[in-house]
């Protein structure tokens, strides 16, 4: 049993440094992820089998610069040859840029870990990140990951072009515009679906229950992302939705929970669907208003299995007005660390569907160049030790959103949260 009682130490210290390492992305633009994938099985028989199947562990291996055949050294005179032979050989070579060959390099080989949230962004990609996470950008306005080996959406943000056309959550784009997606990067469907303010991109796309694939021409806009919102229902009932947890997530928060207090709220409909998650330290930043001071929010696991725990910091204003939370398809990483929090230290019932399953923090790095690197740094886990990656957070009660809803402006998600806190609220009066 994991202990959940207030630290010794100070929770805002003990949440410090990794803060100021960790960004538990999901990645907002709009378009993330690569593949998952499996290691390789050694070789027994033959010594072509042997060169063909050995795994050499970085930690353990030899690179060296001259051909080898140490068992335990990596040739890094192959990447020269074959970069030799194709400044020697290649017949377009006007065409090469010796710069984009170096990145396309490190690309494959962050690729090369099967670990979709492991990046790397030249400095274009890197200050379109940076714009993203902030808040503003042009595009169409839709998280993309990799799911089952597909281009999927996970979620589109709300009121985003994306949605207006339609796009829904866990919808598999199989082309954009007349190219198929199957083996397509990340990276190439990033610069395929971004573009300019006006601009149109038709997206094909497998919606889940459908037969047949459907064609959405979207037009891009410039998205300005509001993380909060809050709206005032019947009953004292006040719903709560948080987009994203970017840079000002928390102000925008903090408003919106004075808003709540000074209504007199008697209850919360927390809405996290669509949510892809953003600032690992926001998430936690937002717990700690709903939750009591020294809990904790998230425990974190790195490659030598040390653990720590990231704890809630005070300013818990919301912690006794009664709660429910709405998870979908689309919420993600952050949003989970939230969810699950909630679930675990307050019992706060989810309604919705299954969550995405994102359980791991990534480090962002500035490299020469204004380039940088994502690297998943750790693993996650909810305050009571489960750890959601690829398998999500299940709903206490699950209630489906179809397309027809949506065209139809119906939210049976919401009205089932809605049904349930006002039953919560009649029991605590």
């Amino acid at each position: 049993m994991i202990d959940e009682q207030a630290p010794k130490t100070n929770p805002e210290e003990k949440n410090q440094n990794i803060f100021s390492k960790y960004l538990s992305f999901f990645i907002i633009l709009f378009l993330l992820v690569g593949a998952f994938g499996v290691g390789y099985a050694s070789g027994k028989k033959s010594a072509d089998e042997l060169v063909l199947n050995q795994t050499h562990p970085i930690g353990s291996t030899i690179v060296t610069n001259k051909f080898s055949t140490g068992k335990d050294s990596v040739d890094f005179a192959l990447f020269w040859k074959v970069w030799d032979t194709l400044s020697e050989k290649y017949v377009n070579q006007d065409s090469l840029d010796a710069q984009k060959l170096v990145y396309g390099a490190i690309r494959g080989m962050l690729k090369a870990t099967d670990d979709p949230y492991t990046t790397f962004f030249d400095p274009k990609e890197t200050k379109e990140f940076a714009q993203d996470i902030g808040g503003s950008f042009d595009g169409i306005g839709a998280e993309l990951g990799i799911k089952d080996d597909v281009l999927t959406v996970i979620a589109p943000l709300d009121g985003s072009p994306a949605q207006k056309a339609g796009l829904m959550s866990g919808d598999k784009i199989v082309k954009i515009g007349d190219k198929t997606t199957q083996d397509l990067t990340i990276d190439s469907a990033v610069d395929l679906i971004r573009g300019k303010k006006g601009t149109e991109v038709k997206l094909t796309v497998f919606h889940k229950g459908d037969q047949e694939t459907r064609e959405i021409t979207i037009v891009r806009d410039t998205i300005e992302v509001k993380s909060v919102k809050v709206e005032f229902k019947e009953n004292g009932i006040a719903y709560l939705k948080i987009n994203q947890f970017g840079e000002k997530t928390a102000k925008e928060f903090d408003l919106a929970m004075n808003q709540i207090i000074a209504q007199g709220s008697k209850g919360i409909v927390l809405d996290l669907r669509n949510n892809p998650g953003g600032f690992l330290d926001k998430s936690v930043e937002i717990a700690s208003r709903f939750i009591p001071k020294g809990k904790i929010v998230v425990i974190e696991e790195d490659a030598v299995g040390k653990k720590d725990n990231l704890y809630t910091t005070g300013g818990d204003k919301l912690s006794t007005i009664p709660l429910v939370v709405l998870i979908n398809e689309g919420s993600a990483s952050a949003s989970e660390i939230l969810a699950g929090a909630l679930r675990d230290d307050r019992g706060v019932q989810l309604i919705g569907k299954k969550s995405f399953g994102k359980g791991s923090v990534q480090e962002l790095i500035a490299l020469p160049n204004k380039s940088s690197v994502k690297v998943t740094v750790a693993k996650w886990m909810t305050p009571n030790g489960d750890y959601i990656m690829e398998k999500g957070i299940t709903p206490d009660t699950e209630v489906e959103l179809t397309l027809e809803d949506f065209k139809n402006e119906k939210d049976p998600q919401l009205d089932k949260a809605m049904e349930i806190i006002k039953g919560v609220v009649d029991k605590t009066n």
